[in-house]
């Protein structure tokens, strides 16, 4: 029999284009389901737990929950929160559990990326150790795609279509003039290149990018000058992309060269800054006009440029994790399965919390070119599908217009 309660659905990590459609997907199916009662919005992830810090989602305006759909960014608010092992320190654990039992929480569904996935695993242990009956499932969100046992993320088409898209332009921005100019063009991954390797479906409209360098492989900047100066004896105007994340074979950022970094919850470097070296180099070393651009946080939430792939398969996976709590499934994440490229087809599937969490997928070997400076084809293949499709987004006075919820607090009950 299905848990008769509440549910309690939170966001977390960096935002996306489609983290509100895995929200939506959540809230329109608990709304269907007669076991599921009350449906609770976490304030800021599990800190909204922890704090007992609630919105109480069924009194929010239907029309607007609708705009969820098409709202970028994270509307329950996000946090980068890391729980202790609960063998260490059970501090944290015991408010989220006394919350879940005030609030009868027999459901909760966290949206998010490796570290999570490993918040939703560790409250599934606990849950197991003391005894507390609640279905916690894990919900897949993340621009840089680096989720294992997933054939891609919610939130990575979207990026990528707007780094391709953008790449795209640049390009063709930079060969109006007569002049030389070596663009360097930065977007996120940390450890995983799959947003750098987007960038090359730019190349069948006008070329570009001329050269992509991915963390994957080590990064040398003697082998950088030459690859440049090969291209800028030929044409003299080049456009590079790279991660954030390239470090040479000790292992050591480029990023850090510019010492403008920190170091998040999670203990994750915070990088920044690579284009910027490169480009001070390439200035001296090769060409002087040179420019560097960082897409920062506009790849994460350009919703204006959102996938139609993404955002239907974003509300599948927050949809489903309800249909698979009810039906009594617990530590698990909603994975996708691609079923077909051509036609592109998905569906979902339930993969372990604890196979999931604190992993990597990084974009294979094979798929980045023997020189290590682009990516063969088998990685445009992969990301085509993801990226196709358009939304259409409700505009007012020639602005897109988001969800604006009312988000009315639950009383506390937790003495």
């Amino acid at each position: 029999m299905p848990k008769e309660g509440n549910c309690v659905v939170a966001q977390s990590g960096g935002p996306t284009a489609v983290i509100n459609a895995s929200l939506l997907g959540v809230i329109e199916e608990a709304m269907k389901q007669h076991p599921i009662r009350a449906i609770y919005g976490a304030k800021n992830g599990i800190i909204g737990l922890i704090d007992e810090e609630l919105y109480d989602l069924r009194m929010e305006d239907p029309e607007e929950l609708k705009l969820l759909k098409t709202t970028p960014s994270s509307a329950l608010g996000s946090c980068r929160y890391q729980l202790k092992p609960f063998e260490h320190d059970e501090k944290d654990y015991i408010k989220i559990f006394n919350v879940f039992e005030a609030h009868n929480i027999r459901y909760f569904f966290y949206i998010g990326g490796n570290d999570s996935m490993d918040t939703a695993d560790k409250l599934t242990r606990y849950a197991q150790k003391i005894g507390y009956d609640i279905c916690i499932i894990g919900i897949p969100k993340t621009i840089d795609n680096d989720l294992v046992m997933t054939d891609h993320c919610p939130g990575f088409g979207s990026a990528a279509k707007y780094i391709a898209t953008s790449v795209m332009e640049i390009a063709r921005d930079a060969v109006v003039y007569p002049t030389n100019i070596v663009t360097i063009i930065e977007v996120m991954g940390r450890n995983a290149g799959w947003l750098a390797a987007a960038s090359a479906l730019a190349s069948k409209d006008i070329g570009a990018p001329d050269l992509i360098y991915l963390p994957e492989v080590p990064f040398s900047i003697d082998k950088f000058l030459d690859d440049v100066r090969n291209i800028h004896k030929k044409t003299g105007k080049i456009t590079i992309v790279v991660s954030e994340g390239i470090k040479d074979k000790e292992g050591k950022y480029i990023a850090d060269m510019s010492h403008k970094f920190g170091i998040d919850a999670f203990g994750h470097v915070q990088l920044g800054g690579a284009a910027f070296v490169l480009e001070n180099i390439i200035r001296e070393e090769v060409e002087k006009r040179v420019k560097s651009i960082q897409f920062n946080v506009l790849q994460r939430s350009a919703a204006h440029i959102m996938s139609k792939t993404d955002v239907e398969e974003a509300y599948m996976v927050g949809r489903m994790a309800v249909r698979y709590a009810v039906e009594g499934a617990c530590g698990y994440m909603v994975a996708i399965k691609r079923d077909s490229d051509n036609p592109y087809s998905s569906s979902t599937e339930l993969v372990e919390l604890n196979k999931v969490a604190n992993a990597e997928k990084l974009v294979p070997l094979a798929w980045i070119s023997h020189d290590g400076n682009y990516v063969k084809e088998d990685v445009l293949n992969y990301i085509q599908p993801l990226i196709e499709g358009e939304v259409e987004v409700k505009y007012e006075k020639g602005l897109p217009r988001y969800a604006k919820l009312r988000k009315i607090m639950v009383p506390k009950k937790v003495v």
